[in-house]
């Protein structure tokens, strides 16, 4: 059953010591390790922060060998593993590297055959996948690849049946689902799952609309793609873009997407933002809105940035501190404890009853780190 919607607060972290935005996080034992990112010239940094939770400091690490901004980063039992993104020359990066908790230093890995930025990455018993990406060419790739640490090696998996960088991949049982995403600035709609058995890939119904910048979560084995930026098509050529509150839902036990109704659409039209699942319920933090009273400060951008970002997002929006709450029983969206920091743009990790949201942008990169959490019981 869903916490209800007084069960929810934010913990409030020191800020970075350095802000920025598409940084790496990755959550272990108690740390948050953020890795890389933009900082307020667009270029990509070589930055490593370590956030203690329990004692609320920050220590600076090493920097990563390779600068680097948009990267997968994993916990992979005693190593924190960095994998792809673009460099501080703006290229997609084909360079993996680890960081070694206890020895405190960095060691370069095996790299991936090809560089990609964007790459979607999940873990299962000590493997990691890496799906997708985007090459130098800007092109979306298909490339599935797999990472066994004690042979420190990457061996080609089939190919994904879309091309695509940017994806949200969700693990669930023996398969790994894949949906949304980009190719260039287009969004895509495809939902695709690799069966990690049996090393094939199955194609589900495609998301019914297309939205760039929406956010996905899984909850129970049931699929959400959320809220995004609805932009002219065949039907709307004339219209301009415009923010949504779309709730498409797939549920594997029907096989298909629920219709979406008035009844299930979110609060607030929102994108770019920051979506999981917590308490029983599936959350929608922040994002980009329709502007009221502030602007986006925006900053030189890598093709990372430019890719991710709508090129009129200075005049037309601003950051949303909204945070809301959908609960699968009662089919519908509750408001939340606002954030303490609106922003877009954001970075987060999964942690046990935690979902973080870090860095991004507000007025400028941010060097905030928030996370919502549920009240500890009286």
């Amino acid at each position: 059953m869903a916490a209800g919607a007084g069960a929810f607060a934010w913990a409030t972290f020191p800020s970075m010591p350095t802000r920025r935005v598409y940084c790496s996080a990755a959550h272990r034992d108690g740390q948050l390790f953020v890795l890389g990112g933009c900082g307020g010239s667009g270029r990509a940094l070589g930055t490593a922060e370590l956030l203690d939770l329990t004692a609320q400091r920050w220590t600076t690490l090493p920097p990563l060998p390779t600068p680097r901004a948009g990267a997968a980063a994993l916990a992979l039992g005693k190593q924190i593993l960095v994998v792809g993104g673009v460099d501080a020359a703006q290229s997609p990066l084909a360079s993996v590297e680890g960081y070694h908790v206890d020895e405190g230093k960095w060691e370069k890995k095996a790299a991936l055959a090809q560089p990609s930025m964007g790459i979607s990455a999940v873990q299962r018993d000590g493997t990691i996948y890496a799906l997708g990406g985007m090459g130098a060419d800007t092109s979306p790739q298909a490339l599935v690849r797999v990472y066994e640490p004690a042979k420190d090696h990457w061996q080609p998996l089939p190919s994904m049946p879309t091309p695509c960088y940017g994806a949200s991949a969700f693990l669930q049982g023996n398969k790994i689902f894949v949906l949304g995403g980009r190719q260039g600035k287009l969004p895509v709609t495809a939902f695709e799952a690799f069966d990690l058995e049996t090393r094939s890939w199955t194609r589900y119904p495609s998301v019914p609309s297309r939205r760039a910048f929406a956010a996905c979560a899984m909850a129970d084995g049931v699929v959400f793609s959320l809220g995004g930026l609805q932009q002219p098509g065949p039907h709307n050529f004339y219209s301009r873009p415009h923010f949504v509150n779309t709730v498409e839902v797939f549920d594997p036990a029907q096989g298909a997407w629920s219709k979406p109704s008035r009844g299930i659409r979110m609060r607030e039209k929102r994108a770019d933002f920051v979506a999981g699942c917590l308490g029983g319920r599936v959350v929608a933090v922040g994002g980009l809105g329709n502007a009221r009273h502030r602007r986006v400060a925006m900053f030189p951008s890598l093709p990372f940035v430019a890719h991710r970002l709508p090129s009129w997002a200075g005049n037309q929006s601003c950051p949303l501190d909204s945070v809301e709450g959908f609960s699968p029983s009662q089919k519908k969206w509750e408001p939340l404890p606002p954030m303490p920091t609106g922003r877009c743009s954001c970075s987060s990790c999964p942690a046990p009853s935690l979902l973080f949201v870090i860095g991004g942008v507000a007025q400028g990169p941010s060097g905030a780190v928030e996370a919502l959490c549920l009240r500890e019981a009286p």
